[in-house]
């Protein structure tokens, strides 16, 4: 069953093709981070897998090119310089070093210009781009420029994988990914009519904000057209709130990785997050975490899980995946929509939301109510 899944990455979900040229990269455990026992457990087989994975996709391909990394230890930071050079090519990233361009957009502080000039060297020079990636790395490279810019220029196909585990081989990862899509694909449809949306959660979360402007985006693990990004495991919709519209509160009972000890309370205006208060040691993290930088407590995303074989609770890749489920980010939507740049993004599922859309005509239409997809 695992070798089948791996293989069903290069075959089904990616499409990979005899001549192309696929990148997988994963990150190992930086001095700076720390982790307990069962985590560098994880971490160890992260990597053993993206090892498997390397050598199965060789029979598929034209070249896997393996990299490891030292973790930037943030989920939507860029990735270093190196793997830039594996993904883009050294004339690309050589041109953006001469420009001085490339620093500011790993630190995520480039202006609108600078990000034009880099959008214009990467189109002179994208046939020098990778056909494929294959992110591995335990923190997710989704919400960043280096992402954004190999999909949306260079028409690079890339599945990020961040935090995966060896069980989600023979869970969320399978299913029937062709009626995956098509009921992604529905949801996202009728999600995308909407214009202002209200969400409610028995365990007194509540928050509500404005979709005008904002595209409904399908994740449906269908990776095979130029350009395609999602997660693997697959299985969500998902958009950008517009920014400053949001306001209500999310009572989290659950972090990327575990279940709290106890709830922590976020309290949301106009957008951001403004008060966090929690006995659980996360609620101290992620005070810390939006004391950095106020743009790291924007209300980024709205998802809506669609996978049935979805399950885990206590793993965010799977658990926003779960059918009937939602999930709220925090910090970075840039790359998805929004106008928020910052090296942070965190998302938090809830269970057994209710989800009304608020129509152009002023019509409400419930498609979750207490968990169930009623449309």
């Amino acid at each position: 069953m695992t070798t089948c899944a791996l293989r069903n990455i290069f075959k089904i979900n990616l499409g990979v093709k005899k001549y192309e040229q696929v990148l997988l990269f994963n990150d190992r455990v930086s001095k700076k981070e720390e982790i307990d026992q069962f985590d560098s457990e994880r971490r160890a087989k992260l990597r053993c897998l993206s090892l498997l994975t390397a050598e199965i996709g060789k029979s598929f391909c034209k070249s896997v090119i393996y990299h490891e990394y030292p973790a930037t230890g943030s989920h939507g930071a860029e990735p270093p310089p190196e793997l830039w050079k594996l993904a883009f090519g050294e004339k690309i990233v050589g041109t953006l070093q001469k420009e001085r361009i490339l620093f500011p957009l790993l630190k995520k502080t480039a202006k609108d210009h600078d990000i034009k000039k880099a959008e214009d060297i990467i189109k002179r020079f994208k046939n020098h781009a990778v056909n494929c990636v294959i992110a591995l790395s335990n923190y997710s490279t989704s919400h960043t420029r280096f992402r954004d810019f190999l999909t949306r220029i260079c028409g690079c196909r890339y599945a990020s994988m961040p935090l995966f585990d060896i069980s989600m081989l023979e869970g969320a990862m399978n299913v029937d990914w062709k009626a995956l899509e098509r009921e992604t694909t529905g949801i996202a449809k009728v999600v995308n009519a909407a214009v202002f949306i209200e969400v409610k959660t028995p365990n007194g979360t509540f928050i509500s904000f404005s979709k005008k402007g904002r595209r409904t985006i399908s994740d449906t693990g269908i990776l095979t057209r130029q350009g395609s990004f999602g997660n693997l495991p697959a299985g969500e919709v998902y958009l950008a709130p517009l920014e400053g519209t949001a306001n209500g509160r999310l009572v989290l009972e659950w972090g990327p990785t575990r279940q709290l000890t106890s709830p922590i309370t976020l309290v949301v205006k106009n957008g951001y997050v403004e008060n966090v208060s929690g006995k659980d040691e996360y609620a101290e993290y992620l005070s810390f975490r939006l004391s950095e930088n106020k743009e790291n407590g924007n209300i980024a995303e709205l998802g809506i899980g669609t996978n049935k074989a979805a399950k885990r609770p206590d793993n965010i890749l799977e658990s926003e995946k779960i059918a009937g489920t939602i999930h709220i980010a925090l910090g970075d939507n840039s790359s998805f929509g929004g106008s928020v740049k910052t090296p942070f993004h965190q998302d938090f599922v809830f269970f057994k939301p209710t989800v009304t859309l608020i129509l152009k005509d002023s019509g409400r239409k419930e498609i979750l109510k207490d968990g169930r997809c009623v449309i």
